[in-house]
């Protein structure tokens, strides 16, 4: 198959990469033995590598729903169940009474539960009303009433057994949705504008975008087998809402040289522990060409990536050590078969919010209306309830937001105060203050395998102490917990980031805390968040510490200065 352009059939296409690497790939390569396939290292260097080569992820599918949900938990082979059950969406959640100062030192089979979390993969956030009742319905009777609406446009359910896998999978399947590829190293879920199709503002209308690439990829042993996670974003948004700074690649919505719209072209964004900005590539991207462009740079991760060490398996460390112009040059001669445009850079504007939140006109004259949980954290109850309040108000379409929030679109303007608060009967605020508006948590120690503190519940004990301290604190300042060093919540990008630890209280003990970072962002001043050397808070002192540095940010700021940028010329000692 050629797709249109195309001047040849491009070798993400082919079974695996031709080799020798041509001339565009050769040149200062990394050192030997990093594992990459076109350079002629086949042989699995670990663990993981061996794994996927034993066996596609994908095939587990087949064996849960004959075997394992038969069978039961102790059924699993232990290969799949801490490999290939990532491919379906599932990870063991963490065993209960296991504190944070043992995730590090137990062995896996030690921190596994007979239990799973399960992702329910929505590309685009997008989501009908029956798929969001179908997804309340399976939290109610499997995953004992859990629900977390995701940073990743994702929601997350809980306590979920083998056994009721395949029943699960059979009504996500009846409403159109999935959990494959929710996980494992594969092609994530495709971040998208919540308001694709409506937003006046909007560039383009990336939905078909998206569509052609599930459509076409997921699910296929094409890209089931990559170096590690694959997270991508396409969007219009003018807002910038998913992201596109930390994604692996994004492609975000620009105006071409000649007046019409497409995309500008990012790679090698990423966070956890050794977080970078994706190098932009300098491309324009028409609309029709995203889908076999997508491809491209998948499979210049897949071919080149690094697979010797798990840890530098991203894509952002193949793009630190090429450059942005050599990748484009082996997308485009090997994998492409033709050239790229040069376009134009993306319009970032300052002081921008990202969220979609409050109620806004939509370009066909109605309106939607954005709303926020505490951090994320909700119930198939709730969601069952938000799906009713959208259908009672005339609305089919509810989407989520890559900050842990929900929007429903579609609602007449003689409705919206109705659904407003039917919807703040609930807790969810359309009108929050800035504490639930910009407070994320991940899924933290409860449930996580990785995590070493609490977060959640931490999160929205926090936004309801800051509200009572700060009733009418002005600015924007978005605070992010995470129970680990992986960043799933962003810990880097925020103003005030929170990285859990153990720490040492006043009296000597070890318990829960966080290393803090200051400052950090995305946009036109894009930056990490500082840390100062020995600044941790315990859990316990949390408020206190934030009320302070709040308090300091008030009284010391500028006119017009924004959090992060004080943060970043402090002294020390204001931001301790």
């Amino acid at each position: 198959m050629v797709r249109a352009g195309a001047q040849c059939a491009p070798r993400y296409l082919s079974e695996g990469p031709a080799m020798p690497p041509t001339s565009a790939s050769t040149g200062a390569r990394p050192r030997r033995g990093e594992g990459q396939w076109a350079l002629g290292y086949r042989e699995p260097l670990n663990k993981n590598e061996e794994n996927k080569k034993n066996d596609d992820g994908l095939n587990v599918q087949q064996r849960i729903i004959d075997i394992y949900s038969k069978a039961g938990f102790d059924s699993i082979d232990p290969a799949d169940l801490r490999g290939r059950f990532r491919w379906l969406g599932l990870y063991t959640q963490r065993a209960p009474g296991i504190d944070g100062g043992k995730t590090a030192v137990l062995e896996p089979e030690e921190l596994d539960d007979r239990y799973f979390m399960l992702r329910v993969r929505i590309d685009g956030g997008r989501l009908s009303v029956a798929q969001l009742r179908a997804i309340g319905e399976i939290s109610t009777s499997y995953a004992r009433d859990t629900a977390d609406v995701t940073d990743r446009q994702n929601v997350q359910l809980h306590w979920i057994r083998v056994e009721d896998v395949p029943a699960i999978w059979e009504k996500l399947e009846s409403v159109g949705l999935s959990t494959m590829e929710a996980c494992g190293d594969t092609p994530r879920v495709i971040l998208g504008c919540p308001l694709a199709g409506i937003d006046a503002d909007e560039i383009v209308d990336a939905s078909p975008q998206i569509d052609r690439i599930y459509d076409e990829y997921i699910g296929s042993q094409l890209f089931s087998n990559l170096p590690r996670k694959f997270k991508t974003s396409v969007s219009g948004c003018s807002a910038f809402c998913t992201n596109h700074e930390i994604n692996d690649v994004s492609f975000q919505g620009v105006i071409g040289p000649d007046g019409t719209p497409g995309f500008d072209l990012f790679v090698g964004g990423g966070l956890s522990t050794n977080p970078m900005f994706a190098q932009r590539l300098g491309a324009f991207v028409r609309p029709d060409q995203v889908t076999e462009v997508w491809a491209g740079v998948t499979s210049v991760f897949r071919d080149y990536g690094y697979r010797r060490l798990r840890h530098r398996a991203r894509i952002k460390f193949l793009i630190k050590d090429w450059g942005a112009a050599r990748f484009r040059e082996v997308l485009e001669k090997e994998y492409l078969g033709y050239a790229l445009p040069d376009g134009p850079e993306v319009d970032m504007r300052e002081g921008l919010q990202r969220d979609h939140i409050g109620v806004h006109r939509q370009r066909d004259g109605r309106n939607y209306i954005g709303f926020a949980p505490r951090v994320g954290r909700v119930s198939g109850t709730l969601l069952s309830r938000i799906a009713g309040i959208a259908e009672e108000h005339g609305s089919d379409r509810i989407r989520t937001t890559a900050d842990q929030k929900l929007v429903v679109l579609d609602v007449d303007d003689d409705r919206v105060e109705s659904a407003t608060a039917a919807l703040e009967a609930e807790d969810l605020q359309v009108r929050p203050s800035v504490f639930r508006r910009q407070t994320m948590a991940c899924t933290g120690i409860e449930f996580c395998k990785l995590a070493i503190v609490e977060t959640k519940d931490r999160g929205a004990s926090l936004i309801d102490e800051l509200e009572r301290r700060l009733p009418d604190f002005p600015e924007p300042v978005t605070i992010n917990l995470n129970g680990c060093p992986n960043s799933c919540a962003r810990i880097q990008v925020a103003d005030i980031g929170l990285k859990g630890q153990l720490v040492t209280d006043a009296e000597g003990r070890q318990v829960e805390g966080f290393q803090v970072h200051l400052g950090g962002g995305m946009g036109l001043t894009a930056a990490f968040g500082r840390k100062v050397r020995g600044l941790k808070t315990t859990s316990a002192e949390l408020p206190d510490y934030i009320e302070r540095v709040l308090r300091r940010f008030l009284d010391k700021r500028e006119d017009g200065e924004s959090f992060a940028a004080w943060a970043a010329r402090a002294e020390d000692g204001d931001l301790k």
